[in-house]
């Protein structure tokens, strides 16, 4: 049996990467990746504004304030997807199993390749055909998981590579801050660092049972996490044309406040399984079956985005241009495609902080007790 080797690979700051690549008078200075209204927020920013406290989700304003110096610019989702096939494309050329986890991160499977080539060697290999030939800089993290393979990511950044050999996870992971570990939020670090917890170590070394008491059944992920434990697989990257969800009434309807509403809340979960999935779409179309079961479809190309705001403002613009006829309605059904990865922090270029936190929120109710827990208001 075989030891797993894990490869994370991951684009640094590649939005603002992308464009230097672009314009190569950007190479030093200090870059935010954002929109230009007064609510706007960061989207990306380089290392060089990052030493004056810029961070991804900041008000503009505010890094502004830390950077006076940054140069803000609007981002260009188009060219960042190209670049981000470019890469994939080596990687598949390459690669015997990986998975595309966002926009500009990898997880690679190279368990058993040490039987015919080195795997650390190999990696290596692989992230200079990339840097090579796209121009780009790229981190990367071997290992015997997709975790500790993601934590050394991070700490090889910016632009190298960080190898943890089988059975030193917890002497690599000990020292570290709790900070660094994946999905860790706001609340839960606020009452670990009430609790004393500090380091990764600490953490380790707190029973399970006792943060399950704390934490729930989130106390016993940590509590892996700190050990270094994690058994998912490399899933096999199948780009998806397209997500759907329909709705047939079990009788026909002509009342469009209730037809809206159905509408709403098929927008929702598809949103939500983008989001879940780290995609975006780019085309939402809507299609009516009336009771005569004539068909008609509706189709909108839009910016690319997983967030319920704007995807039901715009299913609910077809719908108005769609249902003409007055007739009564069978079915009702909405689709996105042109889906790209990518996390909806990309849709910064133009969301608000607050749209960005009470998407989170609304998330993160849906998670613990189902897609019904928590709608948007009801149209009118």
């Amino acid at each position: 049996m075989f030891e797993r080797s894990i490869l994370h690979l991951d684009m640094d700051t590649f939005f603002v990467s992308v464009e230097r690549l672009r314009n190569s008078e950007l190479q030093g200075k200090p870059i935010i990746i954002g929109g230009h209204s007064d609510r706007a927020v960061v989207a990306s920013c380089s290392y060089e504004a990052r030493t004056f406290g810029v961070r991804s989700a900041m008000p503009v304003k505010m890094a502004l304030r830390l950077c006076p110096e940054a140069l803000v610019i609007r981002g260009d989702m188009d060219a960042y997807i190209q670049e981000s096939r470019n890469v994939t494309e080596i990687i598949k050329e390459e690669a015997p199993l990986f998975e595309k986890s966002s926009i500009d991160e990898f997880y690679l499977d190279l368990t058993g390749m040490d039987r015919y080539v080195g795997c650390w060697k190999w990696s290596g290999e692989l992230r200079h055909r990339i840097i090579k030939e796209t121009g780009l800089p790229i981190s990367s993290g071997l290992s015997i998981n997709k975790l500790v393979s993601k934590i050394s990511t991070g700490e090889a950044k910016p632009n190298g590579a960080k190898l943890i050999e089988a059975g030193m996870e917890k002497p690599f992971l000990d020292p570290l801050s709790i900070r660094k570990i994946p999905s860790l939020g706001k609340v839960t670090y606020k009452k670990l660092r009430f609790m004393g917890v500090k380091d990764i170590r600490t953490l380790r070394h707190i029973p399970h049972q006792l943060l399950q008491r704390e934490f729930g059944k989130h106390g016993l992920s940590l509590w892996k996490k700190a050990n270094g434990i994690d058994n998912s697989p490399v899933v096999s990257y199948r780009e998806k044309k397209s997500m759907s969800s329909e709705r047939t009434f079990h009788e026909d309807t002509i009342d469009v406040i209730f037809l809206k509403s159905k509408l709403t809340s098929l927008v929702m979960k598809l949103a939500y399984e983008l989001r879940q999935s780290a995609r975006l779409t780019a085309c939402i179309t809507v299609k009516i079956r009336y009771s005569d079961f004539n068909t008609y479809s509706k189709q909108k190309h839009i910016p690319y985005t997983a967030s319920d705001r704007a995807l039901i403002d715009f299913a609910l613009e077809l719908f108005d241009k769609l249902y003409q006829r007055r007739q009564l309605v069978r079915l009702i059904g909405v689709r996105f495609s042109k889906l790209v990865y990518g996390h909806q922090q990309m849709e910064l270029f133009t969301d608000t902080q607050e749209d960005d936190k009470l998407l989170k929120v609304m998330d993160d109710i849906r998670k613990r007790f189902g897609m019904g827990a928590v709608k948007r208001g009801s149209c009118g």
